[in-house]
């Protein structure tokens, strides 16, 4: 008999949604009303290579293998999911007669897999199968600490992952970049970057909408990384965000432009730095706030009783580096506020402005430096840089085939497509 116009549609909705991970619902096909039709048992046609025996386990480091036997049906679609939710990524061969999971199973875990068949006719099977698999091999283990602590940022604040151990080979770092999941309501498109062996930043292509809520958590608990590394459990984070406060200092014509939600809010005289202690250009994340900072020059590398060393208590004081670049109050330079850059890099203004910039912005927020003489901020390990990589090299950071890609990722797309009827 003739399966080919059939299995074409199998094949295509199945990988769409099996492959990718994210299967909630069996597709159509031309035979049979899925809304009519009961499915039969089709647990003698249905096999696979899991544990037999009572107190079997399953070797996790074998893919799993779904079967259909026999010549009077087919599978349409499979799902298999441990008891945390995690899905197994899965491909159907053309004839509909073998599945086979392209993602690893967790160790210490039990999985239920549930199978979709048709018959010759059209009729829908279905068959649940469950096992559980043997413990890691080892007890090395890799966490995650997320970052920030939990709670409201501005839309500027990326997301961090440390892990507890280095990470090196591209191939472990796709398996653990795939397990870091970052959802927000609403959607964004964002992707990871690895700073290092052992820090990842995950930022969306834009700044984050406001008033976002961003979940994110590891399905590493119980995956295998490498011969002596297996996933362990890490605790999730929660994150939102507030207004949209960008705040852009133009170092040539000495102003400050705050903008709330795409509206401008106000317009400050400042100062910047002076030849030879230029302000960074560009993009920088608020850090935190201080009420009260004492800045000395010798923390920045100039030494006592030169002409240009200073000590002086400091109000104010918002922090975008941490190498002690500010916004602060600074009514020693009012006079030099809005026409001429005399500071030794922070930006200053004057108390009442500053106590306003101070009660407005947030960590998290935007402050952007543009029109400066001095050097480009660094993306990474001087505060939250990350903003000044272009998107196509941020992607370049992810150990993933062109880091995340553009349109929904697969669990959305499932959720997106239209159920079955």
């Amino acid at each position: 008999m003739n399966h080919s116009p059939r299995i074409r549609t199998v094949v295509s909705c199945t990988l769409l949604v099996i492959s990718l991970g994210a299967g909630v619902t069996a597709c159509g096909s031309g035979g049979g009303n899925p809304l009519s039709d009961k499915p039969y048992d089709a647990a003698g046609q249905i096999s696979f290579n899991g544990p037999s025996g009572k107190g079997k386990k399953a070797d996790p480091d074998k893919p799993l293998e779904v079967t259909a036997s026999g010549d009077d049906g087919q599978i349409t679609d499979v799902t298999a999911t441990d008891a945390t939710g995690r899905y197994v990524t899965g491909e159907l061969n053309a004839d509909g007669t073998r599945w086979r999971s392209t993602s690893p199973l967790a160790a210490n875990a039990h999985y239920t897999v549930r199978v979709s068949t048709e018959d010759e006719d059209g009729a829908p099977g279905r068959k649940v199968l469950t096992f559980d698999t043997t413990k890691p091999t080892t007890k090395k283990s890799l966490t995650v600490k997320f970052g920030p602590d939990a709670g409201s940022y501005g839309v500027g604040q990326p997301v961090t992952a440390k892990l507890n151990k280095p990470v090196k080979d591209k191939a472990q770092r796709a398996i653990v970049e795939r397990a870091l999941r970052v959802d927000s309501t609403p959607a964004v498109e964002g992707a990871w970057h690895w700073v290092d062996d052992k820090e990842l930043h995950y930022r969306p292509k834009e700044y984050w909408p406001a008033h976002a809520t961003i979940q994110v958590h590891s399905d590493l608990d119980g995956v295998k990384i490498s011969d002596r590394l297996w996933g362990g459990t890490s605790k999730g984070l929660k994150l939102t965000t507030g207004d949209k406060i960008i705040a852009v200092t133009d170092a040539a014509s000495h102003e400050m432009t705050v903008y709330k939600n795409g509206e401008e809010i106000n317009e400050i005289p400042v100062t910047t730095g002076k030849p030879g202690f230029e302000t960074r250009n560009g993009v920088k994340v608020v850090l935190g706030k201080e009420y009260f900072v004492r800045m000395r020059g010798t923390t920045v590398g100039i030494s006592e009783g030169s002409s240009d060393s200073y000590d002086l208590p400091v109000y104010y004081a918002t922090r975008v580096t941490w190498s002690g670049e500010y916004v602060h109050a600074a009514p020693w330079s009012v006079g030099s506020q809005g026409s001429a850059n005399v500071s030794h890099g922070c930006t200053g203004m004057s108390t009442s402005n500053a106590e306003w910039f101070f009660d407005t912005i947030h960590e998290g927020d935007v402050v952007k430096v543009v029109n400066s003489n001095g050097d480009d901020m660094e993306p990474f390990g001087n505060g939250f840089g990350d903003w000044n990589l272009g998107w196509k090299k941020w992607r370049g950071g992810s150990a993933l085939v062109g880091g995340t890609p553009d349109g929904p990722r697969p669990e959305d797309a499932a959720r997106l497509r239209p159920k079955s009827v």
